[in-house]
């Protein structure tokens, strides 16, 4: 099983006049400085050591110039590091990088009650800020759980888990002459403890394997044997979704759901093993991604790849809870081939359950 990344809690706030002001000037001032090493690396890219350590030693002072706070300029190292390991991962070049239009500001570790960013248990945050002029101050952002998570918010502020915070803006502007800020507080806690806290179900009912293909408006389920036979297969949908301006946050609450019920079934039906296709390595490029001409090209849908990269890393996640194991394979082939059109002739099924199908089938050749 690939090793999984933090999982994170999202606390969703709102706020208006001076605190909106300290918030966004502080998530502008850690882009700058994003900016600055991201320029800075360029120059230097030759001599780059692929080490934190040697990062740090090299760009924490330019960071620190614009936003004078130890926990946020390493934060901002690290987040271009992460970019500069990943693209290098993804055989991009990494002069041609540029940051998309996100604004945040993070912590660069976890650690028990944040220092610069503290959560407590009803979800609100003690926030450290920074004005333009270098000016510093606390302010007490309320923020609420998303939907479900209110209990392991609880339980990470309570039992005293590290924890590395960040805050995101989603939306900011002018609104009856006050300016407004919306945003969430993010919680990334290790994947263990999630689980310790969230784990359902003991060991699966059965042996047989679960085939997953992801696409944007559903998740089909193929459940095969060991020797290769379909015994069962399913379909779970979400077409709203994909609608224009249909809210994101809503969107996931869906997915999730999806998810959960897709997970369920698995459970029930005998499976012990979940196959997915094994996405190309996002890592922190989902969240700080960039613009690169390449993987914007208008036969590349970059968009839709991160979405269903997206849903296949919550399955990943989710799906210890219900005791499965998680396989992932190669998707070559799985789609547009010639034993997908076949298998397709010969069963009677539609593309994306041959998908899943042949994704399965792939988790028990040798």
């Amino acid at each position: 099983m690939q090793k999984r990344p933090l999982y994170t809690v999202k606390l969703t706030f709102n706020d208006s006049g001076e605190k909106a002001k300290k918030i966004l000037s502080t998530a502008w001032l850690f882009k700058i400085a994003c900016h600055r090493v991201l320029g800075r690396s360029k120059d230097l890219r030759d001599m780059l050591v692929p080490s934190k350590i040697a990062w740090l030693k090299m760009f924490k002072d330019y960071a620190y110039s614009i936003i004078p706070n130890k926990r946020y300029s390493y934060g901002v190292v690290y987040l271009v590091y992460g970019i500069w390991e990943s693209a290098k991962r993804l055989k991009i070049d990494y002069n041609n990088v540029e940051l998309s239009d996100w604004l945040l500001f993070q912590h660069y570790d976890r650690e028990v009650n944040g220092n610069v960013i503290r959560v407590y248990e009803d979800g609100s945050a003690l926030v450290t800020t920074y004005g333009y002029d270098g000016s510093k101050d606390r302010i007490l952002v309320k923020a609420k759980p998303h939907r479900g998570y209110k209990e392991l918010l609880g339980r990470i502020v309570e039992s005293k888990e590290k924890y590395m915070p960040r805050v995101v803006v989603r939306d900011y502007g002018v609104r009856s002459g006050k300016l407004y800020v919306r945003g969430e507080i993010h919680v990334s806690i290790s994947y263990d403890f999630y689980l310790r806290c969230a784990k359902r179900y003991g060991e699966p009912k059965g042996n047989l394997i679960g085939g997953v293909d992801v696409n944007t408006d559903r998740i089909n389920l193929a459940i095969i044997d060991e020797n290769g036979r379909l015994r069962d297969r399913k379909t779970f949908w979400f077409p709203e979704v994909t609608a224009r301006g249909y809210p994101r946050n809503k969107a996931w609450g869906i997915i999730g759901m999806k998810i959960h019920e897709m997970l369920r079934y698995a459970y029930y039906h005998g499976v012990s093993t979940l196959a997915l296709e094994s996405p190309e390595i996002m890592g922190r490029l989902r969240l700080f991604w960039i613009k690169n001409g390449r993987r914007l090209h208008k036969d590349y849908n970059w968009k839709v790849s991160i979405f269903r990269s997206r849903i296949i890393e919550k399955v990943n996640m989710k799906a210890p809870i219900y005791g499965l194991r998680v396989k992932y394979v190669d998707p070559r082939g799985t789609t547009r081939s010639r034993e997908h059109n076949e298998t397709m002739q010969r069963y009677g099924l539609d593309k994306h359950t041959v998908s899943a199908y042949l994704i399965a089938l792939k988790s028990i050749q040798k």
